[in-house]
C-alpha cells in the first residue's frame, strides 16, 4: 500500500513537469533501468547478470525499462521511440529486445528488433506478457514478474520450445493463432476499447443493419460504409483485427442481403418501394425517386443525408495491461 502511494505521488510530480510532445526518453544507464524504483537491489543485480550472460553467448541485447507513467502516450509509440533512440541490438543484426513496464498506467510492452521478429514473434511476446508477467503483477510482485518475463524472453531467443516455458503454448498452436485469431493490441485498456467500440460500432452498425434491410438504397450504404469499416475498427482491435472486421463486412453484408431477398418481408418492402415510392424500416422512412434515394427518421420528419548498438525496430512485439 505504501509503495503504491509512493508511486502515485511520484507520478503526480512528474506530470507537473511533463513535456507537451511525448514522454521524455530517459538515459540508458545499463541493462536494467528502473526509474520507478520498484525493483529490489538483489533483483536488479540478478537481472543484470542474466542479461549480460545472454548477450555474451548470443549477441542479443535485452534491456529493461521501468518508468512510472507515460502521461497518456501510447506504450507502443513510446517503446518504439525508446528502442530506436537507444539503438538496441547489434548494427546490421537488429537483435535487440526492450521490455517496458509502466506501473502507474498498468501497461507493459515487449518491443522486438527487426532481426528477432522470427525468433520472438508477436504472438509469443503477447503470451509472455499475458501468461508469465501479468499474473505476478496482479499479485503486486514486480520483482518476480519482471524476472520471469526476462527469463521467458531469453529462453525463447535461446531456442527453448514455448511449451517448456510456464504459461506458453506450443509454437505450432501459437503460429496458427497468430495467422487466424491474434489481434494486434492498439495500446488501450479493455475499458477504453469497450467504450470506443460501443461508440464506433453503434454508429456504423446501425447504418449497416439499415443497409442490409433496405431494398435498393441499401447497396448505396454498402459502398458508402466501406471506408468506415476499413479504418474505425483499427482504434479498437489494431490493424489485424480491423482487417478481419473489414473482411467480414465485405463478405457478410452482400451474403446476408441476398439471403433476405428471399423472405416475404423483404419482398413486401421492395414492393412498397416500387408502388408507393417509400417504405418504413426500423423507424426510418425511406423514399425512392427517379435518380436518388433519401431517408428520414419518423413518419413526418424532413429528409436528410449522411455523409544500444545501432539496432532498429519496426514496431514488432506486443503490449498488455494488468
Amino acid at each position: 500500500m505504501i509503495r503504491s502511494l509512493q508511486i502515485t505521488a511520484l507520478a503526480l510530480i512528474i506530470t507537473s513537469f511533463s513535456h507537451l510532445h511525448g514522454t521524455e526518453i530517459p538515459y540508458l544507464t545499463g541493462r536494467v533501468n528502473d526509474y520507478a524504483r520498484i525493483l529490489s537491489s538483489e533483483t536488479i543485480s540478478q537481472l543484470t547478470e542474466k542479461l549480460k550472460l545472454h548477450e555474451e553467448s548470443t549477441t542479443n541485447q535485452v534491456v529493461i525499462l521501468i518508468t512510472l507513467t507515460l502521461e497518456g502516450e501510447s506504450i507502443d509509440e513510446y517503446a518504439y521511440r525508446v528502442f530506436n533512440d537507444w539503438k538496441l541490438g547489434q548494427k546490421g543484426s537488429d537483435n535487440g529486445v526492450l521490455i517496458v513496464v509502466v506501473p502507474v498506467d498498468r501497461k507493459m510492452r515487449i518491443e522486438v528488433g527487426y532481426g528477432l521478429e522470427s525468433a520472438l514473434p508477436d504472438i509469443t511476446a503477447a503470451q509472455i506478457i499475458q501468461n508469465v508477467m501479468t499474473p505476478r503483477f496482479r499479485e503486486g510482485d514486480y520483482n518476480l514478474g519482471i524476472l520471469d518475463g526476462a527469463d521467458a524472453v531469453m529462453n525463447i531467443l535461446e531456442g527453448v520450445p514455448p511449451e517448456e516455458i510456464y504459461g506458453l503454448q506450443p509454437k505450432e498452436i501459437s503460429q496458427a493463432k497468430q495467422c487466424l485469431f491474434a489481434l494486434e493490441d492498439p495500446g488501450l485498456t479493455i475499458m477504453e476499447r469497450i467504450l470506443i467500440g460501443a461508440f464506433v460500432f453503434g454508429i456504423i452498425g446501425v447504418f449497416t443493419v439499415l443497409g442490409i434491410l433496405t431494398p435498393g438504397f441499401g447497396w448505396f450504404l454498402y459502398f458508402f460504409l466501406i471506408p468506415f469499416w476499413a479504418m474505425f475498427p483499427i482504434v479498437v482491435f489494431g490493424i489485424k483485427g480491423a482487417f478481419i472486421c473489414f473482411a467480414v463486412y465485405m463478405i457478410g453484408f452482400p451474403v446476408t442481403k441476398l439471403i433476405l431477398r428471399r423472405t416475404e418481408w423483404y419482398k413486401n418492402a421492395q414492393n412498397n418501394f416500387d408502388i408507393k415510392g417509400s417504405a418504413n424500416i426500423g423507424g426510418f422512412s425511406f423514399q425512392s425517386g427517379n435518380s436518388e434515394s433519401s431517408w428520414s427518421s419518423g413518419s413526418r420528419s424532413s429528409g436528410s443525408s449522411f455523409s544500444g548498438g545501432g539496432g532498429r525496430s519496426g514496431g514488432g512485439g506486443a503490449s498488455g495491461g494488468w
